[in-house]
């Protein structure tokens, strides 16, 4: 799979995640939401970008649903639970918000 952007092909994995987390971008973002048929609303975003600052910043973390419910309830100032976060990323925070966030395919199992 690929993602064109700009007459440039990204390269994806068969599962739509991105071969090089260095060709992220918010373009390349709002194509993979768009297919994903999600509208990226501030929180998204907030999601997506605390991702990246965990994957980038601290050691190639992908946290689980369980530590994003803490650290985005933190970030928003109120208590969340994992509804929250599956209103957003309906097809799994976790998985759906990587993909979106240009973040390799993680291979843990299970939400918690």
């Amino acid at each position: 799979m690929k993602i064109e952007l700009n007459g440039n092909e990204i390269a994806t994995t068969d599962t739509g995640f991105l071969v090089n987390v260095d060709d992220w971008n918010e373009e390349i973002a709002k194509i993979i939401a768009a297919q994903e048929e999600i509208e990226l609303t501030d929180k998204h975003w907030d999601v997506i970008k605390y991702l990246r600052d965990e994957f980038i910043n601290n050691k190639e973390n992908q946290p689980n649903t369980r530590n994003m419910v803490k650290d985005l309830g933190k970030l928003w100032g109120e208590k969340i639970d994992t509804k929250a976060l599956f209103d957003l990323f309906p097809g799994n925070p976790s998985k759906q918000a990587g993909r979106i966030a240009g973040l390799p395919e993680s291979r843990r199992k299970g939400g918690y």
